[in-house]
C-alpha cells in the first residue's frame, strides 16, 4: 500500500507541474492573440479599401481583357487543362489542437473536388502542411517556413514574389489560397480563396466572402493608362490577399493554440482531483487497516 501511495503522490505532483506548463502557455498563446488582433483590426479596412477598389474595376469591365493581356503561357492554349497550385497555409508547430488537421483535411476534400486526377502542385506555408504533403509524395514545389508570430507585411512580400515569379513562369495556371478563417476564439472556418489569375470571377468570388460593395455600371476614365494602374493596383491587391490570409490563419491557430492549452489545463484539473481523491481513499484505507492491526493485537494481549 505504501508503494502505491507513493506513485499516486508521484502522480499528482507530476500533473501539477505539468498544468503549470499548460497554464502559462496558454497566457502566451493568449497575448499573441491579443496582439495579433489589433494588427489585424487595423489591417482590415486597408484589405477592404483596396478590394472595393479591385471589384469596382471589376465591376467597371477594365479587367475583362486582362487575362488576354497577361501573357501567360496558359492563355494561348484554351483547350489545355489547367494546371492548380494551391498555397496552403498551417503552423510550424504542434500544440494547436486541431488546427492543422482541419487545414489539410479541408484541403484535401477541396483539391479532390477541384483538381480530381488533374495534376497539382502544393505551396506550403508552414512546416506542417509542407512535411504532411511530402511524406505522401505530393509535389511540394515551395515551402515557407518560420512565419512570425505577428507576420509583417515584408515577409508577405517574399511569398507573393516567388508565386507570381511562378505564376509568369508557367508552372501553374491557377492559384488557391487555403487557410482557417478567424471567426472568433472558439471557432474558424476553412477559406480557399483564387488568387491568380486576377480575374473579375476570382475578385468577385473575394467581395461576396470579406466586403458588401453595391453592384456598379459606371465607366472610368483612366489615367495615365488602364495598364500601368492596373500595374499598381493589382500586386497590392494579390499581396493584401495574401497577407490577409496569413493574418487570419495565425490569429486562428493563435486562438486555436489557447483554447487547446486551456482544454489540457482543465483535464489536469479533473486529473489531479481524481488522484487526490484516489490517494485520499488509499491512505484512509491504510490507516484503518493499521488501528485494526493494533486493536486485534491489544484484544489478543487482553486475552493471555
Amino acid at each position: 500500500m505504501g508503494a502505491s501511495l507513493n506513485d499516486v503522490k508521484h502522480r499528482i505532483t507530476s500533473t501539477k507541474k505539468t498544468r503549470q506548463i499548460t497554464n502559462a502557455m496558454e497566457m502566451v498563446s493568449q497575448a499573441k492573440l491579443n496582439q495579433i488582433q489589433k494588427h489585424t483590426t487595423s489591417y482590415a479596412e486597408y484589405a477592404s479599401q483596396i478590394k472595393s477598389v479591385v471589384l469596382h474595376l471589376a465591376q467597371s469591365h477594365i479587367l475583362d481583357g486582362l487575362s488576354q493581356s497577361s501573357g501567360h503561357a496558359a492563355g494561348n492554349d484554351q483547350s489545355k487543362t489547367k494546371r492548380t497550385a494551391y498555397l496552403i497555409i498551417t503552423s510550424d508547430r504542434g500544440m494547436v489542437g486541431s488546427y492543422n488537421s482541419n487545414v489539410i483535411r479541408e484541403t484535401n476534400q477541396f483539391i479532390e473536388k477541384h483538381s480530381g486526377a488533374n495534376d497539382y502542385q502544393i505551396l506550403a506555408v508552414g512546416g506542417n502542411g509542407s512535411d504532411f504533403y511530402r511524406k505522401r509524395g505530393n509535389n511540394v514545389a515551395y515551402e515557407y517556413r518560420g512565419v512570425s508570430d505577428v507576420p509583417t507585411f515584408n515577409e508577405v512580400r517574399q511569398i507573393v514574389k516567388m508565386v507570381t515569379t511562378m505564376y509568369n513562369k508557367g508552372e501553374f495556371d491557377e492559384l488557391y489560397v487555403c487557410y482557417e478563417h478567424f471567426v472568433n476564439r472558439l471557432i474558424s472556418r476553412f477559406r480557399a480563396e483564387k488568387m491568380l489569375p486576377v480575374d473579375s470571377e476570382a475578385i468577385a468570388g473575394q467581395a461576396s466572402q470579406d466586403i458588401k460593395v453595391k453592384p456598379m455600371t459606371a465607366e472610368y476614365d483612366v489615367e495615365p493608362s488602364e495598364k500601368e494602374v492596373l500595374n499598381v493596383i493589382l500586386p497590392q491587391y494579390s499581396e493584401s490577399l495574401v497577407y490577409g490570409a496569413i493574418l487570419d490563419a495565425k490569429t486562428s491557430e493563435h486562438a486555436s493554440s489557447s483554447t487547446a492549452m486551456k482544454s489540457a489545463s482543465d483535464n489536469a484539473d479533473d486529473l489531479i482531483s481524481s488522484l487526490e481523491l484516489q490517494y485520499n481513499r488509499a491512505r484512509q484505507a491504510a490507516i484503518t487497516t493499521e488501528i485494526t492491526e493494533i486493536t486485534g493485537g491489544q484484544e489478543a494481549l487482553s486475552q493471555q
